[in-house]
């Protein structure tokens, strides 16, 4: 280890002013004058939970840190503000834990930069001594199959980011004149997406839901929604929160068939406790007999939903003229293996379910962002030790870009304090540069003679500022801006 800290040394301002000591002795001791009297210039690339994690562990960890968070968008909080259904703010509770880290003097935000377009990782490590990359999963899976491409067809990702305020899906039209909506795919995001369609429009009228969507919402003719997996009730991704509200939404009723659930009672004992509870109310759900209160609520629902096991999407079925969405053929499956190996697989037997609307919630997906950075395009990730890029030293990655589009707000913390934790050992055993480095004042020369003008945190409050003004009128918490141009005008930009 003491070699590898020496070479870093020799080059420093710090070895042309003091004797050369000897590797053995010495070295560690410089590594360790680095990490406590120089700082270190840090950059993290993207704003949401990751992104922020990742600066809070740091700024709290190293006394001397400097950290500048990189983000494209204009505003800061990525799936925070932009993931997160408006009917859950209690979850968007965490933005004031990353105000309060965006508010450290030791801390920047520089939004309206595109890493990998307006600056090039290679320029970030060369102005940093080290980069972590927290973009997350920016992209969906695509399904795959004949007839994607109609009209009626979209992302689960695309229409969140539709109501909840992100300028790239604001051209969205989702068709909602159809009685029926089929989404592909049985995780918390699906289930998130089948609740504000059915959802009376009343109940998100306080929520900082955009109005477009709102007005969208109430003109919608949507009935029914159906929810489809490969697999069965132990192999779906949503959690009992997210159930128990499907359940008790108003003005609902769910549809399960008993028939999914055979056999489920005597496995119940062999499952792990979170998966039992889940398990178990989705047996209630589909097998007990309704009380006399339960069953006047749902004899007055115009709304249902629900579960389709054991189907596998073939094609989206065109209507008459071609041009849009008449329905989905599905592959009914059964399965096979057994744990973690079991896989759905097709019987032989086709089944159309007639649809207006098909929404495709079969998983995020990372980009790669920049040519000089390793990826892996079938994982969908950034190969990494720990956080630590493969063969890429001082650049480390943190969250969903890490590990993977899994899990939710508390795991992303712990892997980025991880990634953030192996930064400092890096740092404090001398694997980073030890020479000054320029940070921002460097990528700030680059960004304005590209044209680029960064939003500052101060700027994000002002726009902070208006959307909570704006939606005050209307007994909102905010009504978000999703116009850029809008923004900057705002700005004086």
């Amino acid at each position: 280890m003491a070699p590898r800290c020496w070479r870093w040394v020799r080059s420093s301002v710090w070895s042309r002013t003091r004797p050369p000591p000897a590797r053995s002795t010495r070295a560690p001791v410089f590594c360790q004058w680095f990490s406590s009297q120089t700082t270190p210039q840090i950059c993290v690339v993207g704003s949401g939970p990751a992104g922020f994690y990742t600066a809070q562990h740091l700024l709290k960890h190293h006394t001397r840190a400097q950290v500048d968070i990189y983000e494209k968008q204009l505003v800061p909080f990525g799936l925070v503000r932009f993931g997160v259904a408006p009917d859950h703010p209690e979850v968007k509770n965490v933005i004031n834990t990353f105000t309060q880290t965006a508010h450290s003097e030791r801390c920047a935000f520089r939004g309206n930069v595109a890493v990998g377009r307006d600056v090039m990782v290679s320029e970030l490590r060369e102005a940093y001594h080290a980069v972590v990359l927290s973009y997350g999963a920016e992209d969906h899976r695509v399904l795959g199959i004949p007839g994607e491409e109609l009209h009626g067809v979209c992302s689960a990702r695309a229409f969140v980011g539709w109501y909840n305020g992100l300028p790239e899906n604001q051209g969205l039209t989702p068709d909602l004149s159809c009685d029926t909506a089929v989404i592909l795919g049985q995780g918390n995001v699906a289930l998130d997406v089948a609740r504000i369609l059915l959802t009376p429009p009343e109940h998100l009228e306080k929520t900082d839901i955009t109005e477009a969507a709102l007005g969208a919402l109430r003109q919608s003719r949507v009935k029914t929604v159906w929810i489809v997996g490969r697999r069965g009730p132990l192999q779906v991704a949503f959690t009992i929160k997210e159930l128990r509200e499907m359940i008790q939404l108003p003005g609902t009723w769910p549809i399960l068939h008993p028939s999914d659930f055979l056999g489920l009672q005597e496995q119940l004992k062999e499952i792990p406790r979170p998966r039992k509870r889940l398990t178990e109310l989705l047996l209630r759900t589909a097998t007990e007999k309704l009380g006399a209160e339960e069953a006047a609520r749902q004899a007055s629902a115009s709304r249902a939903w629900g579960l389709r096991f054991f189907r596998s999407p073939q094609q989206v079925l065109p209507s008459a003229d071609g041009q849009r969405v008449a329905g989905i053929r599905l592959a009914v499956t059964r399965l096979e293996g057994v744990g973690e190996a079991t896989r759905a697989v097709p019987t032989g037997e086709i089944e159309d379910l007639p649809c207006g609307l098909v929404l495709s919630s079969v998983g995020y997906k990372s980009r790669p962002i920049d040519p000089s950075v390793p990826f892996d395009p079938k994982l969908g990730v950034i190969p990494n030790t720990e956080g630590r890029v493969v063969d890429v030293p001082g650049l480390y990655c943190s969250g969903w870009v890490k590990t993977g589009p899994t899990g939710v707000i508390a795991t992303t913390m712990t892997s980025s304090f991880l990634t953030s934790q192996a930064l400092l050992q890096d740092l404090q055993a001398g694997l980073l540069p030890l020479g000054p480095r320029p940070g921002y004042t460097a990528i700030q020369a680059l960004l304005s003679s590209r044209g680029v003008q960064p939003i500052s945190f101060s700027d994000w409050e002002k726009l902070d500022a208006e959307e909570v003004s704006r939606g005050q009128g209307s007994g909102k918490p905010r009504e978000k801006l999703v116009d850029c141009q809008e923004m900057l005008r705002l700005l004086g930009r």
